[in-house]
């Protein structure tokens, strides 16, 4: 979420300044943030955030959910997602274009990022198909 957490307060990717690192402190303290992993290219941390954080800054949370749901959208008219939109709590998952190394190469890397964390989530193995 660093990466989110940067593309929101330093869309120009520039190092995070100390008002950027104290909410992070702030939100980890709180308990709506904590560490998911390292990113493999840049070895920096990633974030993710917990429940917790719709109670903290629900303003930053709904700004979250609309950007995530923004690249959601795009990715599934793009053909790399599926979405069940009669499904009373719709449930997302990646199509198989999403494990296509060649289509992968045609992406951004704000793209294949989120896919890769969908991926993640969904705890989904495309070997078990």
């Amino acid at each position: 979420m660093k990466k989110l957490l940067k593309r929101m307060f330093n869309p120009e990717g520039k190092d995070m300044n100390s008002k950027e690192n104290d909410m992070i402190e702030k939100l980890i303290l709180a308990g709506a943030l904590e560490i998911a992993a390292i990113d493999s290219e840049d070895g920096s941390i990633l974030y993710s955030f917990t429940p917790k954080i719709q109670e903290v800054m629900p303003d930053l949370y709904h700004e979250h959910i609309n950007k995530v749901n923004s690249e959601l959208l795009n990715l599934w008219e793009r053909g790399y997602v599926n979405i069940d939109f009669l499904s009373d709590d719709p449930k997302v998952t990646p199509a198989e274009k999403s494990f296509n190394d060649q289509e992968l190469s045609g992406l951004n890397k704000q793209d294949r990022w989120y896919l890769e964390e969908l991926k993640r989530l969904a705890k989904f193995n495309p070997k078990a198909e």
